[in-house]
């Protein structure tokens, strides 16, 4: 496994909790942020996986054609945006 270095600037409070949540799991504070990175890392790629397998061939023009076929009316009692309640 290559490692590349990267100079990493945070906020002190997010650095002090971080290096408490390392100690407690019983490694690095290195060790833990790469590992933070890598479970966000993971966790972005596959929700973009799954939101590109879920809208197959669909597009923006397929969308608006969907928008198109709701009825217009005034939203049912409780669905209005909080600036149009009452």
């Amino acid at each position: 496994m290559s490692k590349a270095t990267y100079p990493l600037k945070l906020p002190l409070s997010v650095k002090e909790a971080a290096a408490r949540l390392a100690k407690a799991d019983g490694v690095s504070l290195n060790q833990w942020i790469a590992s933070a990175v890598a479970q966000k890392v993971g966790a972005v790629e596959t929700a973009a996986d799954f939101l590109r397998q879920r809208a197959g061939n669909a597009s923006g023009t397929d969308f608006a054609r969907i928008l198109d076929q709701i009825a217009d009316r005034p939203p049912e009692p409780g669905d209005e945006r909080p600036s149009e309640r009452h």
